[in-house]
C-alpha cells in the first residue's frame, strides 16, 4: 500500500468522540476562514473607499473586477494546489506552505502601498490553493474506510468553518472600519498565524494522514508524472510571460480589466474543454455519457448560483455600506457586520434541513429539484433587496432587516444546493474521474466567482433596483426551468437521485 494511502488508525476518543487530529485540522479550517472572511468582509469596501480616508481610491468598475479575479483565483487554484500536494509535497505540507503563504498575503495587505496590495492577494490565491481542498482531504484520511464516524467527522469540520467566516467580520471588519483598513487586514493575518502554530504544535496527532506524496506505480507512472510537471512548468511561464513581454513592448497594457478579460477567456476555455472530453471520449458508456451531460446542466446552474450568491461580498456590502441604517437600539455597527449572518444561519438551519431531508424519506426532492430550489431562494433574496432598493431611491436609507431577510434566503438557498452539488458530483462521476468531477465542482465556483465580480462591476453604471432585478429573474429563470427539466434530468442520471 503507497504510503499515501495510510490512514490515522488511532481511534482516542478525544474530539468530541473522534480521533484528536481532527481538533488540530478543525481549528487550522477555522482560522483560514477567519483570515478569508475577514479580508472579504473589507476587500471591496478597502478599494473604493477614498484616498484620504485611508482606501485605494478605486472606483466601483475596476474594484469589482479585481474582487471577482481574487474569489475566482481562490477557487481556480484548488485544482493545481491538490495536485501538487498529491505529486509533490503531499496534503501535510501543502497546507503548511499555504498557509505561510496566506499569513504573508495578510500581512502584505496590511502595508498601505499598491504594490504590496497586489502581491497580497496573489499570495492569498496561491495560499489558499494549497490549503483548502487539502486540509479537507486529511479529514478523510483520519478515518478506515469503514468506520462510521466519517460523515459525522466533516459535519464538526464544517462547523469550524462557520465559526470563523461568523467571527471573521465581526471582528477584521470592526478594526479596519473603526480603526484602521490595513489594522483590519493584519488581524486577519494574526488568526492565519494562530491557525498555523496550533498545526505545527497539533501535527503529532495526525499519524500518517498527509504525510507522502502518492509515488507512481510504475517508472512509466513516473514519466508520465514528469512529463505533466514539465508541461504545467511551460504553460504557467507562457500564461505569465508572454502578457508581460506584450506590455514591456509597448503592445499592450495590462490593467485590471485586461486581467479580467484574460481570466475570462481562460474560464470559457476550460469550462468548454473540460466537457467537450468528458462528452466526446469514446471511453465512456452510454451510462456515463448521460450522467456527464447532468453533470453539464448542474454545473451551469452552480455557476450562476454562486455568481449571485458571492455579492455577498461586493454588491450587497456596497449596499450594506451606502443604502443601509446600520444601527441597532440607536448604536451604529460596521457594514461589514451583515456578513456574519450567512454563517451564523448556516450554523443555525443546518441541523434542520439535514432533519428535513430525512424526513421525507421515498419524497425527497432529487438534486435537480433541489438546485432549482437553491436558484429561486437565492432570487427571492435579491427580489427583497430590489424592493428595499426602491424605498433608497430618494436617498432614504432602509432598516437592515432588508438585508437580513436577504441573507436568510440565500442561506436556505446554498443549503439546497451547496452540499447536494457535493454529494451529486461523487454519485456521477465514474470512479476513474471521481477527483477530476470534484474539480469541475471548483471550476462551477471559479466561473461563478468570477461572474459575480462582473456584476458587481457595474454597480454604479444601473440603478440598484435595475441591478437586484436583473440578478433575481436570471436565478428565477434558471431555477423555474430547471425544475421542468426534472424529469428529463433524472433519466440522464441514469438512477442516480
Amino acid at each position: 500500500m503507497p504510503k499515501s494511502d495510510r490512514i490515522v488508525t488511532d481511534t482516542n476518543a478525544s474530539f468530541f468522540g473522534h480521533p484528536r487530529g481532527l481538533a488540530t485540522l478543525f481549528f487550522t479550517e477555522m482560522w483560514e476562514r477567519f483570515s478569508y472572511y475577514g479580508m472579504r468582509a473589507l476587500l471591496i469596501l478597502f478599494m473604493t473607499a477614498a484616498v484620504d480616508k485611508g482606501g485605494l481610491g478605486f472606483d466601483v468598475g475596476k474594484a469589482g473586477v479585481i474582487y471577482g479575479l481574487y474569489t475566482a483565483g481562490v477557487y481556480l487554484m484548488s485544482l493545481p494546489g491538490g495536485w501538487v500536494a498529491d505529486r509533490i509535497f503531499g496534503q501535510r505540507r501543502a497546507v503548511l506552505y499555504g498557509g505561510i503563504l496566506i499569513a504573508l498575503g495578510q500581512f502584505s495587505l496590511g502595508v498601505h502601498a499598491l504594490p504590496f496590495f497586489f502581491l497580497g492577494l496573489a499570495l492569498l490565491v496561491v495560499g489558499t490553493g494549497l490549503l483548502k481542498p487539502n486540509v479537507s482531504t486529511m479529514v478523510g484520511q483520519l478515518y478506515g474506510a469503514e468506520d462510521k464516524r466519517r460523515d459525522a467527522g466533516f459535519s464538526i469540520f464544517y462547523m469550524g468553518i462557520n465559526l470563523g467566516a461568523f467571527f471573521a467580520p465581526l471582528a477584521c471588519g470592526y478594526v479596519g472600519q473603526r480603526v484602521n483598513w490595513n489594522l483590519g487586514f493584519v488581524l486577519a493575518g494574526v488568526g492565519m498565524t494562530l491557525g498555523l502554530v496550533q498545526y505545527v504544535v497539533g501535527g503529532k496527532h495526525l499519524g500518517e494522514a498527509g504525510l507522502h506524496p502518492v509515488r507512481p506505480e510504475s517508472p512509466e507512472a513516473a514519466r508520465k508524472q514528469k512529463r505533466s510537471m514539465e508541461i504545467a512548468a511551460v504553460a504557467l511561464v507562457v500564461v505569465i510571460g508572454v502578457p508581460l513581454l506584450l506590455s514591456m513592448a509597448g503592445m499592450v497594457e495590462i490593467t485590471a480589466k485586461f486581467v479580467g478579460n484574460a481570466v475570462g477567456v481562460l474560464l470559457i476555455a476550460l469550462t468548454v474543454g473540460v466537457f467537450w472530453w468528458l462528452l466526446s471520449s469514446g471511453e465512456w458508456t452510454p451510462v456515463e455519457r448521460k450522467r456527464f451531460m447532468a453533470t453539464a446542466v448542474l454545473f451551469l446552474a452552480a455557476a450562476l448560483f454562486w455568481s449571485a450568491y458571492e455579492q455577498a461580498g461586493s454588491t450587497l456590502t456596497l449596499f450594506a455600506d451606502r443604502s443601509t441604517d446600520n444601527r441597532v437600539l440607536g448604536h451604529p455597527y460596521p457594514s461589514s457586520w451583515f456578513q456574519s449572518l450567512n454563517s451564523l444561519f448556516v450554523i443555525l438551519l443546518a441541523p434542520l434541513f439535514a432533519w428535513v431531508w430525512i424526513r421525507l424519506g421515498k419524497r425527497e426532492p432529487s438534486s435537480p429539484a433541489k438546485f432549482s430550489l437553491g436558484l429561486v431562494l437565492v432570487g427571492l433574496g435579491f427580489v427583497v433587496v430590489g424592493i428595499a432598493a426602491l424605498r433608497t431611491a430618494s436617498g432614504a436609507l432602509v432598516s437592515p432587516a432588508w438585508l437580513t431577510a436577504t441573507y436568510f434566503l440565500h442561506t436556505c438557498g446554498e443549503l439546497s444546493l451547496s452540499p447536494v452539488g457535493l454529494s451529486a458530483m461523487t454519485k456521477l462521476a465514474p470512479a476513474r474521474v471521481a477527483s477530476l468531477m470534484m474539480g469541475v465542482w471548483f471550476l462551477s465556483d471559479a466561473v461563478g466567482n468570477y461572474m459575480g465580480g462582473r456584476v458587481a462591476s457595474v454597480y454604479e453604471s444601473f440603478s440598484t433596483p435595475v441591478l437586484f432585478a436583473t440578478v433575481a429573474c436570471f436565478t428565477i429563470g434558471l431555477g423555474v426551468v430547471l425544475m421542468l427539466l426534472v424529469k428529463p434530468m433524472k433519466r440522464l442520471m441514469g438512477g442516480v437521485n
